[in-house]
Formats: structure tokens, sequence, C-alpha cells
């Protein structure tokens, strides 16, 4: 074969292949060969560290495994300025093989995009929970965050047998529920609700920059930076502002 194909053959391989390929190539001498196996063993060392670090983030999962659904439940939206707070709840197969998922902050945009898409494909239940900034204004964020969550809950297809929660329990829910300090950097199930919250709150803060133009809340997601406030003074509040959180702006 020529240096051109191997590389071809080693740049497209799923990684799962790649260390039969590199066995095959490693004996070519050529230097060009050479270079290509050492960048496939690169690609492979990192595949196999994700694996790992992704069977880390199975261990509540695993812990867990006796139930029939497990359930986890994040939430995006309290800081901002504007907006829905948005909660999630996705219960994933016990057999997934989902890789890169982790905190949403922790994620590119390109990324969390498409994490969203394989995540909402794969999920054996999705659902989606949002308090407005109306109803936050009128109960306080906490509690609106807990009712968009128990609106999340009862969107899934199915029931789940166990919650396993972003730091919180929440009220009058007549699940079990395991609250985990940080949950959404340790449960892949949490990590994967983090990111379908936030992609899906994006969309909707993006679709209200065309409404609301000026504020730049396609770039911000209504949270309170410094362009944000200045556009607040000088526009004055728009219809999605809580006014409970810009009290001290206007």
């Amino acid at each position: 074969m020529t240096i051109t194909e191997i590389t071809n053959i080693l740049k497209t391989a799923d990684e799962r292949e790649l260390a039969s390929l590199i066995t095959e190539f490693s004996e070519d001498q050529r230097v060009g060969v050479i270079k290509q196996v050492a960048a496939a063993a690169k690609r492979l060392s990192a595949y196999e560290a994700e694996l790992a670090r992704i069977e880390k983030m199975k261990a509540y999962e695993k812990q867990y495994a006796g139930y029939d659904y497990i359930c986890g439940i994040d939430e995006v939206g309290r800081g901002p300025l504007a907006g829905p707070v948005v909660a999630c709840a996705v219960i994933l197969p016990k057999d997934t093989r989902l890789l890169y998922v982790n905190d949403s902050k922790q994620l590119s945009k390109a990324k969390r995009e498409l994490l969203y898409r394989q995540i909402i494909e794969e999920a054996v239940a999705v659902g989606i929970g949002m308090a407005s900034e109306k109803r936050i204004d009128e109960i306080n964020i906490l509690q609106a965050t807990y009712e968009a969550m128990r609106m999340a809950i009862s969107e899934l297809s199915v029931k789940p047998g166990i919650l396993l929660n972003d730091a919180v329990t929440i009220p009058d829910i007549n699940i079990k529920q395991v609250p985990i300090i940080k949950g959404d950097a340790k449960s892949i199930s949490i990590a994967a609700a983090s990111i379908v919250a936030k992609v899906t709150r994006d969309h909707m803060m993006e679709n209200y920059d065309s409404v609301y133009p000026g504020y730049g809340f396609a770039k911000h997601s209504g949270y309170g930076t410094k362009q944000h406030i200045e556009a607040i003074r000088v526009l004055g509040p728009c219809d999605i502002h809580r006014r409970t959180f810009i009290k001290g702006i206007i």
C-alpha cells in the first residue's frame, strides 16, 4: 500500500479498530507510515482514557443498577437576569456507550450540540420542564427550579425508579432521590441532563434575541454580562427580564 492509502485507513478508522491497524502497520519502516502510526497510537491512547473516564462516570449508575430506570436530573438558568430556568430529566440505556459526556459547562458549544443530538437519539426517555421569568419572580428561583424539575420528571415516557440529582433534593416527589454534589461531573445521567437542559435553553435565548434585539441574548443567554447590564440601562427591561433580579440595575 502507498503511504497515502495507509494514512487514509488510519485517519478514518473507528477507534475500536485502531489497535489491530497499528499492529498491522507498525512493521512498515517508511517515515511517512511511522508518523501516521504514531498519530494513530496517540488517538488510541486518548480514546482509551475517555473510556476509562466514562466508566468512572457510571459509578452511581452501577451502584443503583438494581433499578430498571435510573434518571439523571439537572437544570440550567438559575443565575441569569432574563429568561426561564430549564430542567431536564434523562434516562439512558444501562449499556450506553456515549463518550465525551461531561458537565455542560466543560464542553464547547459545538460539542454540546453534537452530544445533545446523540443523547436525544439514544435515551430511553427525556423530559423537559421550565419555569418562566414571571414564575421565578412570583415564587423565587429555588422554588421555580424545583417546579421545573418536577415538570421534567412528569414529562418522561417511563417512570424512573430512582433519581440522581445534581446537589438538590426535590420536594413533593415520591421517588427515591440521591443528591450528588457536583453530580454533572460525576454521573453520566446527570451530565447528559445538563447538556440537554443547556442546549434547550440556549436555543430559546437565541430565538429571544430576534424578538428582543439589542440585549445580546444569543451571546450571553441572559446572564449578567457587562454588555447585558448596559443594554438594560439604555433600553430598559424587556418582557423576559426577571424583575426581582434586576432591581439593582434599574
